[in-house]
């Protein structure tokens, strides 16, 4: 979490800090042994190029947390979102006026039930697939398209 904030200063203060020497101040220990793994994954491989322009004029040094209570405080002490913050982002609030649980996993079923009972070609389809066997009779009654797709062998049921 530290090494990601310390990118983000970086990123966010690269024209304040471009060219200057500086000190990192942080009471993770992390962070300095992340900066120089050997065999990083591509994500701290990443991080660590972010990092690199930097690296001849930051020096990273640890204080414990005990010691280190002005940075602790400021970190615990969020702010809110209003307009005068100056990380300010608006919002809108959506209420949740109710909430309905219902069985739709049946109701879909049905629905679906009813729409292949309106369709000829797929009630045959229906009963080719549940057969799960060629009835040459049966398929030659489907519409042209849906035999070359059946007869290609598309078509499969599934649990």
């Amino acid at each position: 979490m530290e090494f990601l904030f310390l990118l983000w200063a970086l990123e966010k203060l690269h024209y304040s800090l471009d060219g200057t020497v500086f000190d990192v101040i942080t009471d993770c220990n992390a962070v300095k042994p992340l900066l120089n793994m050997n065999t990083p994954n591509r994500h701290m491989l990443r991080c660590q190029i972010a990092i690199q322009e930097h690296s001849g004029n930051m020096t990273i040094a640890h204080k414990s947390g005990n010691i280190h209570k002005n940075a602790d405080g400021i970190s615990r002490w969020a702010l809110a979102n209003t307009p005068e913050n100056p990380a300010w982002v608006p919002q809108e609030e959506y209420h949740i006026e109710g909430i309905c649980f219902t069985d739709i996993v049946i109701e879909l079923f049905n629905q679906a039930q009813e729409i292949y009972k309106m369709d000829k070609s797929c009630q045959i389809l229906c009963q080719l697939i549940m057969k799960d066997c060629k009835y040459p009779s049966l398929s030659s009654k489907l519409d042209e398209a849906w035999k070359n797709t059946y007869d290609e062998g598309r078509f499969h049921l599934l649990d």
